[in-house]
């Protein structure tokens, strides 16, 4: 269950590529989301199975995990609790990425929303990671943003799927189901990230970026960090809300 590699005529690379080198600080509101394919894969095709079990398989293995979290570990067991959100983070990151990569409406809608779901879910049962928990919520924000609008929210690229128009994307229950989530993720992001921080180990690459977020003056002790996490606590799906209001508009709460 935890293979990481698709059989033989499946679409995935061997491994994820890497976001394009960037010279902005840990603020960046940019979500680092893999290009996605030209073209989604076609629908009952061998292809579109293969992808749709790789992402119920990470999907499997997270949940997985999170239930080890609150059982006694026996030495001999393959899967380890998760022992902090960056953790989750992380791996929830990695099936976002695969999602998008895929350029199929069909499979990223319901997963993606499946996704913001399980991060509303998990958050509360660690201390905050600012870091990893803010580069999640980027790249679900602008994968929603996207696949309301049907063009990339950030570049303007058409995305895969949509050369008909919209109508591959999000339908109203879609729209109204990502509201709900977006909504109560903002409230509990606030609450969560009230609490003290666990001191984030993570990967080479988010190292590097929190030690770009601790260059701060040494008379500012630290502030500028925080301002920095109250602005990404603010800043929570706002792409996503700007798309909703114009669609849905003033009878759902939002405004355009």
């Amino acid at each position: 269950m935890d293979n990481t590699t698709i059989e033989s005529g499946g679409f995935f690379p061997p491994s994820l590529p890497s976001p394009a080198p960037s010279n902005t600080s840990i603020s960046s509101t940019t979500s680092n989301l893999p290009h996605p394919r030209a073209h989604p894969l076609r629908a009952g095709s061998a292809k579109e199975d293969a992808a749709r079990r790789y992402i119920e398989s990470r999907l499997l293995h997270v949940s997985r995990r999170y239930t080890k979290k609150f059982q006694l570990l026996e030495e001999a067991e393959e899967v380890h609790g998760y022992e902090s959100m960056s953790e989750v983070a992380k791996d929830l990151g990695d099936v976002v990425d695969v999602l998008w990569i895929s350029g199929t409406p069909s499979l990223q809608i319901p997963y993606l929303l499946n996704v913001a779901g399980s991060v509303t879910s998990y958050l509360p049962a660690f201390p905050p990671s600012p870091t990893a928990t803010f580069k999640l919520l980027r790249k679900l924000d602008h994968a929603f943003a996207s696949l309301i609008k049907g063009e990339d929210s950030e570049t303007g690229e058409s995305l895969p799927g949509f050369e008909a128009g919209k109508r591959a994307g999000m339908s109203r229950t879609d729209m109204v189901r990502c509201k709900s989530l977006v909504e109560s993720t903002r409230v509990l992001i606030v609450e969560v990230m009230s609490r003290d921080p666990e001191i984030e180990k993570d990967t080479p690459e988010q190292s590097d970026m929190e030690t770009d977020a601790m260059s701060v003056d040494e008379n500012d002790h630290g502030d500028g960090v925080e301002d920095e996490h109250d602005m990404d606590v603010a800043r929570v799906y706002e792409g996503t809300i700007v798309q909703l209001g114009e669609i849905l508009g003033d009878a759902f709460g939002l405004k355009s």
